[in-house]
């Protein structure tokens, strides 16, 4: 059997396993490290992805910086560098944006009863139909005319 067999084997067979079976395979291939999530398709992709690269050696030193770079410049949203916010005044206290946002200038997209809602996230609230909002709340509230958990209804 040839090596790209044996691993196309390996990362089928983690389609018919169940939870409890996929943590004890996640145990051995990970080294008893303890995954961040009990999810069974969150655990069958990592495993694949390390059978994978196990298999056929994982991202070269070059491939990992360039992909870095690639998520500064073309994936600002999911780019964590760039989701820290710094405090302006400069205290270490942190400061008042909420993490589960995106980065100002992004838009949130809902469809709402058949109507497409796109919120602009500005550095201090949200515009949406030309219009300034404090928060994602208040948002909502002006789309459906109740009160709504803003990051709830945008599913944040």
């Amino acid at each position: 059997m040839m090596k790209n067999e044996t691993t196309l084997s390996q990362i089928l067979a983690l389609r018919e396993m169940k939870i409890d079976e996929l943590l004890v395979k996640y145990n051995q291939i990970f080294d008893g490290e303890k995954p961040s999530s009990n999810n069974a398709e969150y655990l069958r992709k990592k495993i694949a992805y390390r059978i994978q690269g196990k298999a056929h050696g994982g991202l070269s030193e070059t491939a990992k910086t360039r992909l870095d770079q690639l998520i500064t410049v073309y994936d600002p949203i999911n780019n964590k560098l760039l989701r820290k916010v710094k405090n302006p005044n400069g205290s270490k206290a942190p400061a008042n944006r909420d993490r589960r946002l995106p980065i100002p200038g992004s838009i949130i997209n809902k469809i709402y009863k058949g109507t497409a809602i796109k919120v602009k996230v500005l550095e201090k609230g949200f515009e949406y139909e030309d219009k300034y909002y404090r928060t994602l709340s208040r948002v909502a509230n002006a789309v459906t005319g109740d009160h709504w958990n803003g990051y709830l209804f945008f599913g944040l």
